[in-house]
């Protein structure tokens, strides 16, 4: 085993197949320890493990077990299989994480004691090194990630206890991965940045040249934003992705573009009006902030309560886009402004500014309630609204299902098939769920 500064890929898929497909690309460019990660062994037992140690001959082979009980069973099957390290959480009790390093020490595997949960890592990390471990494991969970949490202090704080070797995983990219080096970690442990990436290979030389360099790397996807980065990253990520990270909520049906192509982003500013009484919708233009989005509901009713000149206004007074659960009208001419101008109904007939709606007030359409503050997201397939107080995770979440797309987008390009990618067949569920569609799981691979 390499001693200094190393770069281990985790293989969180469900599919080996896929993960050797990564785990070759990623050695390629310089990763020297290959994960078989807790998704990839749940899924597929120690036959994960003992394909990456024929594959892989030279490399260091760490079995992502999560051990919490029967530690001298789980480490002796993994070392069996052929892991040089195995992982036991460090929330196990004491005598669990002794039983591990007793039987890491009789088939030769290092134990790694993974402080993902622990309420105060340090001092889980000091008493894992009294209990024998090699190695100590800081893990920003995924969860944490998506709102922002980072590492780099607990990393410091550990490195000054403990002499023995440092690992970090968790949202680590080219970026990240020299901070965290500097830090005191010894073992940068990456998933997405490598295994979503469409080369792999590339995305690991990249990292390796970043830690041996010390110098950070720039890279523009698998990294976490905060409530400055939402307009980006929901730019960036399509109605669908989100729609995706969503668990599938959010959606407000029947409402689709006047021109295909554009699409708005920003939060909502919530209009409630009667068909045909545009005089809410447009007083509602002066009340926005630059950037928002007007949600109109008319409650699909007819006649139209927006048309050209109420979209020019959008314009100059630099709003994000206007979305009518209703009718519009001089639909030609809205097209030509390229503005992101959505509806429900097109009609040529407006009616009459009575004033008798209401700005800024809770809507409901279908399922989906939209607030004032809401992050809307309308593109060619339809509307998404995400709720205030979950913006950032939901944007994170969103731009992982992104991420993981364009590795598979790259796969299919090379010839390969979705059905054959997602391993479909094997993942149909198995009785007791007649009329349900099946679908394969949708993890979201990567540390």
């Amino acid at each position: 085993m390499a001693e200094g500064p190393v770069l281990q890929v985790a293989l969180d898929f469900v599919n080996l197949a896929q993960a050797l497909r990564a785990a070759e690309e990623a050695v390629a460019g310089g990763a020297e320890w290959v994960e078989a990660g807790t998704p990839l062994v749940k899924a597929e037992g120690m036959a994960a493990v003992r394909a990456l140690r024929q594959r892989f001959p030279e490399a260091t082979i760490v079995a992502d077990l999560k051990i919490m009980d029967a530690g001298r069973t789980e480490v002796e099957f993994a070392a069996k299989a052929g892991a040089d390290v195995v992982t036991v959480l460090g929330v196990a009790s004491d005598e669990t994480i002794v039983e591990c390093v007793d039987a890491g020490r009789n088939y030769d595997a290092l134990v790694q004691v993974d402080l993902i949960g622990c309420g105060d890592p340090v001092a889980r990390a000091r008493r894992a090194q009294e209990l024998g471990a090699a190695i100590v494991g800081i893990h920003t969970a995924i969860d944490d990630q998506m709102v922002g949490v980072s590492p780099m202090q607990t990393i410091t704080d550990v490195r000054e206890a403990i002499e023995i070797r440092l690992a970090v995983a968790g949202g680590i990219n080219s970026e990240t991965a020299p901070e965290a080096i500097k830090a005191g970690a010894d073992i940068v442990i990456v998933g997405g940045a490598i295994i979503k990436a469409p080369d792999a290979t590339e995305a690991a030389r990249t990292i390796v040249t970043a830690i041996r360099s010390g110098e950070a790397i720039e890279t523009e996807l698998f990294k976490r934003g905060g409530e400055e980065q939402l307009r980006e990253i929901f730019t960036l990520c399509s109605a669908a992705n989100i729609s995706d990270a969503m668990h599938r909520r959010g959606l407000v049906p029947g409402i689709f573009p006047i021109k295909p192509g554009l699409k708005a982003v920003g939060p909502a500013l919530t209009v409630w009006t009667y068909p045909g009484d545009w005089a809410k919708p447009v007083e509602a233009i002066d009340q926005a902030e630059e950037g928002a989005v007007l949600f109109i509901d008319v409650r699909d009713g007819l006649p139209a309560v927006w048309g050209e000149e109420a979209t020019k206004s959008c314009i100059s007074r630099g709003l994000a886009g206007v979305l009518i659960y209703g009718a519009m009208r001089d639909t030609a001419e809205i097209a030509e402004l390229d503005f992101p101008a959505f509806c429900s109904q097109r009609t040529p007939s407006a009616g009459e500014p009575k004033g008798m709606g209401m700005i800024g007030v809770p809507l409901k359409i279908g399922e989906t309630m939209i607030r004032t503050g809401d992050w809307i997201i309308a593109d060619d397939d339809g509307v998404i609204v995400v709720p205030r107080e979950q913006a950032v995770a939901i944007a994170n979440r969103s731009q992982s299902v992104y991420e993981r797309e364009q590795r598979e987008k790259g796969e299919i390009d090379a010839g390969r098939t979705l059905g054959e990618i997602a391993e479909l067949k094997r993942w149909e569920a198995e009785g007791g769920l007649s009329g349900f569609a099946s679908h394969g799981p949708e993890g979201e691979p990567g540390e």
